[in-house]
């Protein structure tokens, strides 16, 4: 059987990035704009932009506001996503991120996103249903719009497992613990995400393996923590690496975990093995942070690539080594 390549991602709550550039920012005070811009945005409409530079087909869909839809639709057509997105009522909302190059800091300051009703729920359930298909991998990823309940996650989850599909999960706090219980087969939670949901403080790369294998307990096939610059734990059942980033110039953290998770599933939809895994997504984390907006430098996110360090935390049998 040929194992379908293209990728779907669900985008529940999408929004309009405003990245604002303000050197020295102060909050409480005067503060002057050195540049502005705007970008479709959204985790799952993230990583289907990086998939798309990296030769994946990629199929979008969620909930996007008719009143601004435009600024997402000229991205799908530069890239060539297939457009799936549910219009409803409204406008989706705007995330305001205020970028200081001095301090090297990103403020969120992020609107609340569109409700959708039990219709519009149950037509995306039913996009969701239609695009499953054995082999085939989902992306669900970011928060939930308010109003909606939690459980949304387990139930797309559970639609896709019916049909054959395989799900990685990048989401936080409660949809992340309810969808744990259905087994995603790849979740990428970063390290405040990873201690709110084991309820401690891990504060060694010892600590953050533990953490990152208790998840592999409930089923999971692939956890990745991402600790920043710090680098992220890959773990799967044979063994777990330490995938330490290039040092880089920071020019915007936004985005950076949605490009390891477009990284992880490229190599999941390639069939590479963990370490290729780790030094691709820990390159393409490394790349989303010295740019701004969407669209990779591939020739740039190689030479990255070469510059990883992985280290062997424990193989098969338990020892450590160097890869």
């Amino acid at each position: 059987m040929t194992v379908p390549t293209r990728v779907v991602t669900v985008t529940l709550n999408p929004a309009i990035d405003q990245t604002v550039h303000i050197p020295g920012f102060r909050a409480g005070e005067v503060n002057r704009v050195a540049a502005s811009r705007l970008d479709a945005g959204g985790k799952g409409i993230n990583v289907a932009s990086s998939l798309s530079d990296l030769g994946i087909a990629v199929l979008v869909t969620g909930f996007l506001g008719e009143d601004n839809a435009e600024i997402f639709e000229r991205l799908f057509r530069a890239k060539a996503i297939e457009d799936r997105f549910l219009r409803i009522p409204g406008s989706t909302r705007v995330g305001i991120k205020i970028v200081d190059s001095d301090s090297h800091q990103t403020t969120d300051i992020n609107y609340p996103g569109l409700t959708p009703d039990p219709n519009e729920i149950g037509q995306l359930i039913s996009m969701v249903q239609n695009c499953a298909e054995p082999g085939s991998w989902f992306v669900l990823s970011g928060s939930i719009p308010s109003g909606l309940s939690p459980e949304i996650y387990p139930q797309l989850i559970e639609e896709i497992r019916r049909r054959g599909g395989h799900v990685a999960l990048d989401t936080s706090g409660e949809p992340l613990r309810r969808a744990l219980a259905l087994a995603p087969d790849v979740v990428k939670p970063n390290l405040p995400e990873l201690e709110e949901l084991t309820g401690r403080k891990l504060s060694d790369v010892h600590s953050v393996r533990e953490a990152a294998v208790s998840l592999l307990e409930k089923g999971v096939r692939l956890v990745v923590a991402s600790m920043g610059a710090e680098g992220a734990i890959f773990v799967n059942k044979e063994m777990s690496l330490l995938a330490r980033p290039p040092k880089v110039t920071v020019k915007s953290s936004v985005g950076a975990g949605d490009a390891m998770v477009s990284g992880i599933v490229y190599a999941q939809v390639r069939r590479l093995d963990l370490v290729k895994t780790a030094r691709l997504a820990t390159a393409l984390g490394a790349h989303a942070v010295t740019r701004i907006g969407a669209g990779l430098d591939l020739a740039q996110v190689y030479e990255y690539e070469k510059q990883v360090d992985v280290e062997v935390l424990t193989g098969p049998a338990g020892s450590k080594q160097s890869a």
